[in-house]
C-alpha cells in the first residue's frame, strides 16, 4: 500500500468529522476543555523541549565553569554555585505549577459540562411538557460526555505533570551532586 496525500486527507477529514461531532454532543463546555488541555499540552512539550535540547547545554557550561574554577571551597565560589543551582531550579521547573493548574481544572469543567448539559435536558422536557424516557436518556447520555472527557484529561494530565516533575527533581539533583565544592 501506498501513501499518498488523498488519503492523508481523507483521514484527515474523517478525524475532524468525528471530532466535531464528539464536542457538538458534549456543548460548549467542550470546547473549553480542548483549549484547556491543548494550552496545558503545549507547556507540556515546550517544557520537554527545553530538557532534551537546552538544558543539557546550560548544564555542561556550567560544570565546565565549575572544573575551572581554581578555589572551589571559596565563598564567592558557593555563591556562584548557589547562582547556577537557583537559575536551573528555576528553568527546570517553569510551568509546572501552572500544568498542575489547569490539570486541576479539567475535572471541574467537565462536571460544569455535565451540570448545565442536564439543565439543558430537564429545561427542553420541561418545554415539551412530556417526559419521554428514550430522550432523557439520550440527553443524560450527551451531558456526561464532559465529564468523561474532564477526567480523562486530567488522568493524562496528572500522569504527565508528575512524570515532568519527577524527572526535574532529578535533573536538579544531579546538577546540584556535580557542582559540589571539592
Amino acid at each position: 500500500m501506498m501513501f499518498s496525500f488523498e488519503h492523508l486527507a481523507n483521514w484527515i477529514e474523517a478525524l475532524w468529522s468525528s471530532l466535531a461531532h464528539f464536542m457538538g454532543e458534549g456543548g460548549a463546555v467542550l470546547w473549553v476543555l480542548a483549549l484547556v488541555a491543548g494550552g496545558g499540552a503545549f507547556l507540556i512539550i515546550e517544557h520537554l523541549l527545553y530538557l532534551f535540547f537546552v538544558f543539557p547545554q546550560q548544564e555542561i557550561e556550567w560544570k565546565s565553569k565549575w572544573k575551572k574554577r581554581t578555589n572551589r571551597a571559596s565563598w564567592a565560589s558557593g555563591a556562584v554555585r548557589d547562582a547556577w543551582l537557583f537559575e536551573a531550579h528555576i528553568q527546570l521547573f517553569r510551568h509546572l505549577d501552572l500544568i498542575k493548574s489547569l490539570v486541576q481544572i479539567c475535572p471541574m469543567l467537565g462536571l460544569l459540562g455535565t451540570v448545565t448539559g442536564m439543565i439543558f435536558v430537564f429545561d427542553a422536557q420541561s418545554i415539551q411538557r412530556v417526559a419521554e424516557y428514550r430522550e432523557i436518556a439520550s440527553g443524560i447520555s450527551k451531558a456526561t460526555l464532559p465529564t468523561f472527557a474532564g477526567m480523562l484529561i486530567a488522568f493524562i494530565g496528572a500522569f504527565s505533570h508528575s512524570r515532568l516533575t519527577l524527572f526535574c527533581q532529578r535533573k536538579d539533583d544531579a546538577l546540584a551532586k556535580a557542582l559540589r565544592s571539592k
